[in-house]
């Protein structure tokens, strides 16, 4: 079963999504964000989604096949979310900051 959006605002490409309230970004940009060629672009805005998004509505924008393609990528964005998306999606806990950013370590 599918759970429906939290919001039907979710369904316009016209309109602020809930989640990026830092933002004047609308859920069209949003997804024109998602598909950018450039990974780090793709990464800041996968890792906001995943970081302030409800998880039932996180599955309107991606999946967990892209995820994990992008989770190096992802880790510096979601914060507080690292653990329960790596669960979730049965990856390896997360470690950080990572070993080399560590000072005297």
């Amino acid at each position: 079963m599918v759970l429906p959006p939290t919001t039907p605002d979710l369904l316009d490409d016209g309109l602020r999504p809930y989640f990026l309230w830092w933002t004047d970004t609308t859920t069209g940009e949003l997804r024109q964000h998602l598909r950018s060629p450039d990974i780090n672009t793709r990464a800041y805005w996968l890792g906001a989604l995943l970081r302030e998004a409800n998880s039932r509505d996180v599955w309107l924008f991606t999946t967990p096949e892209e995820i994990r393609a992008l989770w190096p990528w992802l880790l510096r964005y979601i914060g507080h979310k690292r653990a329960m998306w790596a669960f979730l999606l049965e990856l390896p806990p997360p470690v950080w900051p990572p070993v080399e950013a560590r000072h005297g370590g």
